[in-house]
């Protein structure tokens, strides 16, 4: 009986770390998974200079549309220093929440959208032209990054909320 009972376990045990093998983000927060990926050093950087990565990191859920480093390099040169000077804290904010939408929104949902609302107060555009998501005018070229209170998609352009 001991050894059916030790087997069961194995076999529950063997399941569950199937269930989450390769997945590198699954326990981690939006914030934490950014920070482990080299691909979010500026997105990164301009959470924490907003004062957001606590904020972020909770138990809600939510949705990034992350920018990775290339969308932040196709801005005009000198904008992302800008911003990140303590003086431009507000409008950095404003520009970071223009990314995120609560609620886990994966790529199956996002799909079926044509809008939704950011957590800065504006709506975002969703579009699908030729199999392409679009996000406002970014494109969706990585989706469903599994977090623990969340999911990102990474995006290849940096979103502007209008002024």
């Amino acid at each position: 009986m001991k050894r059916i009972l030790a087997i069961s376990c194995l076999i529950i045990a063997v399941s569950i770390a199937g269930a989450y093998a390769g997945c590198g983000t699954c326990d981690k927060s939006v914030v934490s998974a950014a920070k482990h990926n080299d691909d979010f050093k500026t997105l990164v950087a301009a959470v924490e200079a907003a004062g957001l990565a606590d904020a972020l990191s909770g138990d809600d859920q939510i949705t990034v549309f992350a920018p990775n480093n290339d969308a932040f390099s196709k801005l005009p040169e000198g904008a992302v220093a800008e911003l990140l000077k303590p003086e431009n804290k507000n409008e950095l904010i404003k520009v970071l929440t223009y990314h995120v939408v609560p609620g886990r929104v994966k790529a199956k949902d996002v799909v079926k959208l044509t809008s939704a609302k950011t957590l800065e107060g504006s709506d975002i555009r969703i579009s699908v032209d030729g199999g392409k998501v679009k996000i406002n005018n970014a494109e969706v070229i990585q989706a469903d990054i599994p977090c623990k209170n969340g999911v990102i998609h990474v995006i290849d352009a940096v979103l502007l909320p209008k002024a």
